[in-house]
């Protein structure tokens, strides 16, 4: 790195640091997530605005890559946090319903996400037909998590019974997004098709030797005596050498998924979702909260920034438009029809089902994510990429004002999620916990 692109670099990190806190302190001034201000600072720095002027001006084409490594880590830090704080704990007590939403709000956009693509693939497909239309049908279903639990906790939802089941489908909804993005990557023929065949052998893997060894490394010596329970002592502070072996098992996990031909987001996930989650929870806080700082105030800034220079919305015409609005209708009917008939069929009251309805179409940070996969994967182009980051800003920017209409209507949070199941007797059911607000 010479000198004038180690200043170059240096003037782009402040700004971007700028505008991300300054975007984000504004929308939530209005009742958004800072991730919906967030977003649009990486969208408004790139070629959209003053034919990209100020994106060559502050990141010059020379630190870009720099730009982009710093991105990618983001990437893996928040794919690591989303894993480790999908519990499937959350199901305990609400499995039907829970299940039921996320099924239907993940199969009625993915259908319609799947006739869309048909429309589209002459236009915009790249590459494989079949993983065009799948991606675009993951991209319709996916939920974003951390995004939801964080407006939960602000609106008053998140230790309520609706709250407790939209975290538990949202969580689903990953689960099952991020299956079907691994299926898209295979379709696309990444690097090697034959090592896939591994995937089963990966996995078998991770499940039973490297859990089991993560459960090991946060254990101390078993205790002896009246106060040392079953489980033996447990450490209640996560040790510098902690850290650096998950970084480190984080990093391996990534790089194999890559070398399998997948992407390397999934070996982030995957290694989140193995962490051993029957510890202290005071250690899994403090692993998370470790992360969070650079990743949140740094890394996931320059994420936004490297995605905004790829949107360009500057000659989008008129037939752009008409497809910008046909996405939009599909994603937004497709969750919400989706939810709501899942939620519904449980005999969730109308209000209630509703608001799942306007949670789950929450997509945010994930939504990008999916989308810069897709982008690197080559089975999305330019153009149709920055068509869907807008329409993941609109879809999360919702949540928000629908559910403070519908709480004016209906008496504020706890009216609206709290209900109770014909013939069952009248509780609220807290959700357990709410995680990270990364993203």
């Amino acid at each position: 790195m010479t000198p004038e692109q180690a200043q170059s670099f240096f003037i782009g990190l402040a700004a971007i640091l700028a505008l991300s806190r300054l975007l984000g302190a504004a929308a939530r001034r209005i009742g958004q997530p800072p991730v919906v201000g967030e977003l649009l600072a990486g969208v408004l720095v790139g070629p959209t605005l003053f034919d990209g002027a100020l994106a060559r001006h502050l990141f010059p084409t020379d630190i870009r890559p720099m730009l982009g490594a710093l991105a990618e880590l983001g990437l893996v830090l928040f794919m690591f946090v989303v894993g480790y704080e999908l519990d499937l704990a959350r199901l305990r007590g609400r499995e039907r319903v829970a299940v039921s939403v996320s099924l239907c709000s993940v199969l009625v956009p993915l259908s319609l996400g799947g006739l869309l693509a048909l429309h589209l693939a002459e236009r915009h497909a790249t590459g494989s037909r079949a993983a065009f239309v799948l991606f675009l049908g993951a991209a319709m279903a996916v939920t974003a998590f951390p995004v939801l639990a964080r407006i939960l906790a602000d609106s008053g939802l998140g230790r309520t019974r609706i709250g407790g089941i939209a975290l538990a489908g949202a969580a689903l909804d990953d689960i099952l997004a991020w299956s079907l993005l691994a299926v898209v990557a295979a379709v696309a023929g990444g690097g090697g098709q034959w090592r896939l065949l591994l995937t089963p052998v990966y996995l078998a893997a991770m499940l039973l030797v490297v859990r089991p060894w993560l459960r090991r490394l946060f254990e101390g010596r078993r205790g002896s005596g009246p106060r040392a329970g079953w489980q033996g002592w447990m450490r209640e502070h996560v040790t510098a050498d902690q850290l650096i072996v998950v970084l480190g098992g984080l990093l391996l996990s990534c790089l194999a998924t890559a070398w399998m031909g997948a992407h390397f987001v999934f070996g982030a996930f995957l290694f989140g979702a193995v962490m051993p989650r029957d510890a202290s929870r005071q250690l899994r806080h403090q692993i998370t909260d470790r992360l969070e700082y650079v990743t949140r105030l740094l890394l996931l800034p320059s994420f936004f920034v490297v995605a905004g220079l790829q949107v360009d919305l500057s000659d989008i015409g008129t037939r752009g438009l008409g497809e910008l609005g046909l996405i939009l209708l599909t994603a937004i009917t497709g969750k919400f029809a989706g939810a709501y008939l899942g939620a519904r069929l449980n005999r969730v009251p109308p209000v209630q089902s509703g608001v799942l309805a306007a949670l789950m179409n929450t997509r945010g940070l994930t939504e990008l994510v999916i989308l810069t996969v897709g982008l690197q994967l080559d089975v999305i182009g330019p153009e149709l990429y920055g068509l869907m980051v807008v329409m993941a800003l609109v879809t999360t920017a919702m949540a928000g004002p629908l559910l403070h209409l519908l709480g004016r209507r209906r008496g504020g949070a706890q009216a609206l999620g709290d209900f109770d199941f014909p013939g069952e007797h009248p509780r609220t059911t807290p959700a357990t916990g709410t995680p990270s607000h990364l993203g």
